[in-house]
């Protein structure tokens, strides 16, 4: 029998909690009956495998994301709100873009955010499949502009499951990298300009300039179809 007091939705967060700190490859059922003070076959009362399992999760985290008004907001504020909810949610769980090439992830999580976005792109007059485009741009770019953030963790998470010395393997690697990069003419005059240049505000400089862009075009494609 199933342990009473034990639910599919714990179990669920649960496996968020270890991969968000170990990653995919630091899941298992002996990993998440110790997270949850139980027996690892208990878990098989309520999922069939590991694969299921991360595939449960994944779902789970787009659930994060809040859903903005358009009405309210403007679609072009909703839009991006979305947007920044895509990337900050990748951001923090860095194993889901990693696990998106190998599962197909799909539930109500994720099918709650299509829905709304859908819903934000026809309230500016998109339709159809210029609605599904127009949101998968989107989309896409948010991903994308979260993976250096997520390839960090997924790389210090492999590290501590190695147990080496996260700090150090940072100082060698950007050491490593700022060598590879002084052999490149434009490269070399970042690098000796801004030695101590901090990651976090340029990339979500980068990010604001690109869903800016992106919003730019989907609007003046949007104008251009309005009666005159």
């Amino acid at each position: 029998m199933p342990r009473t007091t034990l639910t599919r939705e714990q179990i669920i967060r649960a496996a968020v909690a270890v991969l968000d700190a170990e990653g995919v490859g630091g899941l298992n059922m002996r990993r998440l009956g110790a997270e949850l003070g139980a027996a690892p076959t208990a878990m098989y009362w309520y999922v069939k495998s590991k694969d299921e399992l991360v595939v449960l999760a994944g779902d789970h985290v787009w659930s994060e994301i809040e859903l903005p008004d358009a009405a309210q907001l403007g679609w072009r504020a909703a839009a991006a709100a979305l947007a920044h909810g895509v990337h900050d949610m990748v951001s923090r769980h860095f194993w889901l873009v990693s696990t998106m090439g190998t599962h197909l992830i799909y539930g109500p999580g994720k099918a709650r955010y299509d829905d709304h976005c859908l819903a934000v792109y026809e309230a500016e007059g998109f339709s159809g499949a210029e609605a599904d485009q127009a949101a998968a741009t989107v989309l896409m770019f948010a991903i994308g502009a979260a993976q250096g953030e997520a390839a960090e963790l997924a790389w210090r998470a492999r590290l501590r499951r190695a147990g080496a010395d996260e700090e150090q393997q940072l100082r060698e690697t950007l050491a490593h990298m700022g060598e590879v990069a002084r052999q490149f003419p434009r490269l070399r005059e970042r690098v000796l300009s801004t030695p101590e240049v901090d990651a976090g505000p340029s990339s979500r400089s980068a990010f604001e300039f690109g869903l800016d862009t992106i919003l730019d075009g989907l609007q003046a494609q949007s104008r251009a179809r309005q009666p005159k």
